[in-house]
């Protein structure tokens, strides 16, 4: 592991912020450093350039936290607070004090963790009727959510064996490591068949208006049951990766659910959703769209392998995610 760079050390005292936390607790994703104060969580986008995003300059962080500001607060606007400066004052680090920034970060209000709807899942606490709420806000934020001609195109079979071979190529370095070969060519397979013998089906759904400007990464542990239901935590930084089928979407959430071995949930998150929106063709690509969002999950995780960041203790538990989710995206070819 890597040591942590020295400005993530400085954030991690009391004084870097205006209330003067207790305690801070810090986590990590690929993308970004994320500081827990207790009321507020401050996320630090890492100086990372990955391909499909590129956070290497600091006026391209700037972007896309005012990015992720604008398009959470769709799904979460109680939560997403401000894009605020991180500045150097007296030696040490400050968010959101007076001076020139060296660096931005995304200010939120702390979310219960024991709300999420993983920790729930793990607690046996979610309920047919929560999924139904969730389905309810998901057809609503779908209904609503912006369509045009250049977000249509995501749908077409280009856009989807695009995103397809981007995952089989970024995944090759991990056959025998997370994914098996057996699993890699059955998925693979599977998938492009699926597109050649449905090209009429894509077709259908892009004309009925289903390719929206969607959330994009919406599992279990994006969902927060507070007050209100609070989907979190969507893409920014890659607009093909959220312009999707609204379909692609609920299979996601639907396939996370299989994975938290819950098939009677998903099921009903599924049929909710569907009768909601009158999306009759939904169970038609439903599979499809769940093999492909398992392999997503997987491939994240497995990506996580290479960061110097992470403990070796935690890329145990990375590894085992990874090889699940790579599991379950075979299970339904």
């Amino acid at each position: 592991m890597s040591e942590i760079p020295f400005a993530i050390s400085a954030l991690l005292e009391s004084r870097a912020y205006p209330h003067k936390p207790e305690e801070v607790e810090m986590v990590q994703t690929q993308m970004s450093f994320v500081f827990l104060t207790g009321e507020h969580v401050y996320k630090v986008k890492k100086p990372v350039n990955l391909g499909y995003l590129d956070y290497s300059t600091l006026d391209k962080r700037l972007f896309f936290c005012r990015q992720e500001l604008e398009l959470n607060r769709r799904l979460c606007p109680a939560v997403y607070l401000a894009v605020v400066p991180i500045v150097e004052s007296e030696g040490s680090l400050c968010f959101e004090a007076p001076g020139e920034a060296i660096e931005y970060a995304v200010k939120m209000k702390q979310l219960p963790h024991d709300r999420m709807m993983d920790s729930l899942l793990e607690r046996g606490q979610v309920t047919q009727n929560m999924v139904a709420d969730v389905a309810d806000k998901l057809m609503r934020f779908h209904r609503e959510a912006e369509t045009n001609e250049r977000i249509a195109e995501f749908g077409g079979l280009d856009a989807i064996r695009r995103n397809c071979d981007e995952n089989f190529v970024q995944t090759e370095k991990y056959i025998g490591t997370s994914v098996t070969d057996r699993e890699y060519q059955q998925i693979k397979c599977y998938t492009y068949n699926f597109i050649d013998r449905n090209a009429n089906l894509f077709a259908k759904r892009v004309e009925e208006g289903r390719i929206r400007d969607c959330h994009g990464d919406l599992h279990a542990a994006h969902v927060c049951f507070t007050d209100d239901i609070c989907i979190y935590d969507c893409i920014e930084f890659n607009d093909r990766f959220r312009y999707c089928d609204v379909a692609s979407e609920i299979a996601f959430l639907a396939m996370d659910l299989d994975n938290y071995r819950q098939p009677a949930l998903s099921q009903h998150l599924v049929n909710t959703y569907a009768e909601l929106s009158r999306d009759g063709e939904l169970s038609e690509v439903l599979d499809f769209y769940k093999c492909y969002r398992a392999y997503v999950r997987g491939k994240v995780e497995s990506f996580k392998l290479d960061d110097p960041y992470i403990p070796d203790g935690e890329k145990a538990k990375v590894l085992t995610a990874a090889r699940n989710y790579f599991d379950l995206a075979r299970s339904y070819t």
